[in-house]
């Protein structure tokens, strides 16, 4: 019988997230910026404008979150509006030149910060665990 012997998937699942959330957020904001902050500009950065429908669906920022967000850094002067020249009904989104500089300074701080622990595993154990995420994500694709 395979009665709930799923539940110890999920608890260390979100155990393990926590606990990434935890190690990433807690350097980010030594850094003197937000999660959302530095995910929002990590998404934009290298990347021609782009609508908030599409900012929104590479991040994990919630819909109703987003706008908030993104005002905020455009009152921080991170990011800038553009009028979108294929839809008069939304805006494109894009980097300012101080957006730029805290993505060129801090980005690849906090990519060292996470392989200080990511180094912790071997080459087949990244990839074990990259499989079994691809496999377990598989099973909700309807």
């Amino acid at each position: 019988c395979t009665h709930m012997n799923f539940l110890p998937v999920v608890k260390q699942l979100a155990i393990a997230y926590q606990e990434f959330e935890g190690y990433s957020s807690a350097h980010i904001r030594g850094l003197g910026l937000l999660p959302v902050q530095f995910d929002v500009i990590a998404t934009v950065a290298n990347q021609s404008p782009m609508t908030y429908k599409q900012l929104g669906e590479k991040t994990l920022i919630s819909k109703s979150s987003l706008t908030g967000v993104v005002e905020r850094m455009v009152q921080k002067g991170f990011i800038t509006t553009l009028e979108n020249p294929n839809d008069a009904r939304s805006h494109l989104l894009k980097l300012t030149d101080k957006g730029q500089k805290i993505f060129e300074k801090f980005f690849p701080e906090h990519l060292k910060h996470l392989e200080v622990a990511f180094q912790k595993l071997s080459k087949k154990q990244m990839k074990e665990i990259e499989e079994a995420l691809k496999t377990l994500k598989s099973i909700f694709i309807s």
